[in-house]
């Protein structure tokens, strides 16, 4: 990185030191888990150079937008309607976590046995180390789960640009009611930011851009299906991870490519791996950036991963926003609808979530599903029991893992993986 960059750095407050260290732990992470990998599709390497970037070139970008006069809003969930966001003349992009940093700073703020993803976020800030959290002119955090609620309290009290969101927790009319509220309130605290209003032809146009890029990760996902898949896991997982912090028109375009050359891929049957490797679907908690410990153990113990049910993966972009409506209003409602039937964990009672797995494990043809929970994390810990029992009721092979980002954990969880991918063959 260069001395611009490093200016860069400076002015928005990060801790030059700190971030050193971690750009260089994130970079060589990155060569030993990703350019490690043989035979790749020569179109990653446009994700290559995202992520050689992601804390340069890319921080660049949004700041010039906001010489121009853009707003720049930051998130942490899938819930956040990027739709809004551009139709007020805004730029939406994900917030570090993912990774342990500053802990000893963050046990200051919240208890120890707090959700890592959480505790992750926190850490980012603390350590004066994430761009995108400095870059944002609003940060929107909402009302999942309880460690959420009660830890926003105390990100409240640490930065002065926070806009928190309530969210329903049953889906039920007086929950899409709340959700339609919220979503209201949001796009004039949008329009306020910016000063800019929403109108028909803005949110139109934004709807078409966000479903765009929905549906190059759709036709992603659907070739992964094929046998031997063309795509190892571990690069799906980093273009849903980039999919939160790329421009969208410029992401859609680079996933289509990788699309076109991974049909070709199948056509000669050219797989990441052999056909007949096990298939792996993976099902729970999110895997943000640098988060790929669970993937390349699997991949790295004979088997492919070939799906992601999780919000980083296909309960966040597998539904598609209705495009026909003509006013504000009608649009605003299909935005509400879309997002209504994101099956996360905070719901109560959540049967759409376990359907939704199944569906997945039958159209992926994996042959067995990890259910992958971060520690602390207390809804998708509270439904890897019956989510377990009810795919080994219909003989689908289910293998719960709780973790966190450390790597202590990295051999136990290596035999266990290892004896499940043994069982699946």
């Amino acid at each position: 990185m260069g001395e611009d960059y490093r200016r860069m750095w400076t002015d928005l407050g990060l801790d030059l030191g700190a971030h050193d260290a971690l750009v260089g732990a994130l970079g060589k992470a990155y060569q030993d888990i990703y350019l490690a990998q043989k035979d790749r599709p020569l179109g990653m390497g446009y994700f290559d150079f995202v992520m050689s970037e992601v804390h340069g070139l890319r921080i660049r970008e949004l700041l010039d937008e906001k010489k121009a006069g853009r707003r720049i809003i930051g998130s942490y969930c899938v819930f956040v309607p990027e739709e809004i966001v551009l139709a007020a003349n805004a730029t939406l992009v994900g917030l570090c976590s993912g990774a342990d940093f500053a802990m000893e700073e963050v046990e200051r703020y919240l208890p120890r046995n707090t959700c890592a993803l959480i505790k992750s976020s926190f850490g980012f800030k603390l350590g004066k180390v994430c761009p995108y959290f400095e870059s944002a002119d609003m940060i929107v955090v909402e009302n999942t789960c309880d460690g959420k609620k009660k830890a926003y309290e105390t990100l409240n009290d640490l930065v002065s640009n926070l806009y928190v969101m309530d969210l329903p927790q049953v889906k039920s009319e007086n929950g899409r009611e709340l959700l339609k509220t919220e979503y209201n309130r949001f796009r004039k605290a949008v329009e306020e930011l910016t000063g800019v209003a929403v109108t028909a032809e803005s949110l139109k146009q934004a709807i078409r851009t966000v479903n765009a890029k929905r549906a190059a990760i759709h036709r992603l996902s659907s070739l992964r299906k094929a046998d031997p898949a063309p795509i190892s896991g571990l690069d799906a997982l980093l273009a849903n991870q980039v999919f939160f912090y790329d421009n969208p028109a410029r992401f859609t375009v680079s996933v289509e490519k990788i699309c076109d050359e991974l049909e070709g891929r199948i056509k000669e049957e050219k797989g990441a791996f052999l056909a007949g490797t096990p298939r792996i679907l993976v099902s729970g908690c999110p895997q943000a950036v640098p988060n790929w410990k669970l993937p390349f153990i699997v991949e790295t113990s004979g088997a492919v991963i070939v799906g992601e049910e999780s919000c980083v993966g296909e309960r966040g972009t597998r539904n598609l926003t209705d495009e026909s409506g003509e006013t504000v209003e009608q649009m605003m409602d299909a935005i509400i609808d879309r997002y209504f039937q994101v099956d996360c964990a905070i719901f109560t009672p959540n049967p759409d979530r376990l359907e939704h797995i199944r569906e997945m494990a039958a159209e992926y043809r994996a042959d067995g599903v990890i259910h992958y929970g971060l520690q602390f994390c207390q809804p998708y810990l509270m439904e890897a029991i019956p989510v377990e029992k009810a795919l080994e009721g219909q003989d689908i092979p289910c293998m719960r893992v709780e973790t966190d980002y450390s790597m202590e954990d990295v051999g136990q969880l290596k035999t266990r993986i290892e004896a499940f991918i043994e069982q699946l063959r």
